[in-house]
């Protein structure tokens, strides 16, 4: 009966012997004695059961079984090779792995700067940003496919730990040319008719403002749900509707006065943002170092400073 697995060493002389088909050749690669290569062959023959090389005087040639061998012999040692080097390289300071998840605005307007930070302290780091809305973004951390996710704070996560970093507070946005803007204030009565430009249904903000504002007494029946952004403040300049936002997504537009935000109520509607790792976990230099660097960011905004 043929085992499960083949030992790595005779794998490796199998290799060497079918390359050079010489065993005198093939033992002095690998440091060995011509019997001692002799003996793995013949251990390697007996554990397949089958005949992998023909001694033809000198030479050692591959048998149609040693030829097929060969072929995953060549893959085989090669993944070893490159796991080994992966494992060693994590060994090293500089040759870490940093994976992070975060909302499509956090990494367009707050990471780059972080981001540049940690290249040029770990040149040769391996980092991975995922673009996903809050909930998306526990999802890929729960599953393992990021160590980090910066998003919005749950409601209740008994297994991963929240580090806050920063609160922010929703506004209405709208062109100059409303005439919320030209009168420099949002009228109440007025709120039911605008047409609304919110992000994805789904998200935890659209589901944050929608709450909001049925405890105020509004239905929002006029929405149009956006993916992006950018196109959310392209249709706000261009008066097609209100978004509701935090400033900083819109500093640039809001100090040329191409956009105006305005304060949606007397009660604010604060959203709190921060980091979820799992529990008791112990991050790495890297995931350390990338969440202090986000914590010490000189250019966030005012409306948003750090409450950590």
């Amino acid at each position: 009966m043929i085992n499960s697995t083949i030992d790595s060493r005779q794998l490796k002389a199998f290799v060497c012997l079918a390359k050079h088909e010489n065993f005198t050749l093939a033992a002095k690669e690998l440091n060995l004695t011509q019997s001692a290569v002799s003996h793995s062959m013949k251990a390697l023959e007996q554990d397949l059961g089958c005949k992998l090389i023909d001694r033809l005087g000198k030479k050692a040639l591959l048998t149609q079984a040693g030829e097929q061998l060969f072929i995953y012999s060549q893959k085989i040692l090669e993944q070893m090779s490159q796991a080994r080097n992966s494992i060693e390289n994590l060994n090293h300071w500089g040759q870490p792995r940093l994976r992070v998840v975060a909302s499509s605005t956090v990494c367009e307007f707050l990471l780059p700067a972080v981001l540049k930070s940690i290249k040029s302290e770990f040149p040769s780091s391996i980092v991975i940003l995922h673009s996903r809305d809050s909930q998306d973004s526990i999802n890929l951390l729960r599953a393992g496919k990021v160590d980090i996710a910066i998003a919005m704070k749950p409601k209740s996560e008994t297994q991963l730990e929240f580090r806050p970093w920063f609160q922010d507070q929703l506004s209405f946005l709208v062109s100059k040319d409303h005439s919320w803007a030209r009168n420099g204030r949002v009228k109440r009565d007025e709120i039911p008719d605008q047409q609304f430009i919110l992000y994805d249904r789904a998200s935890l903000t659209y589901q944050m403002v929608a709450d909001y504002f049925k405890h105020q007494g509004f239905d929002l029946d006029n929405v149009m749900e956006l993916g992006s952004m950018v196109a959310t403040k392209e249709l706000v300049r261009l008066n097609l509707g209100v978004g509701i936002v935090s400033p900083w997504i819109a500093r640039k537009e809001l100090s040329t006065a191409d956009l105006t935000c305005l304060p949606i109520a007397r009660n604010k509607l604060l959203r709190q943002w921060g980091f979820l790792t799992w529990n008791e976990k112990r991050l790495s230099l890297i995931e350390e170092k990338f969440i202090e660097a986000c914590m010490s960011v000189s250019f966030l905004p005012e409306e948003i400073a750090s409450t950590g």
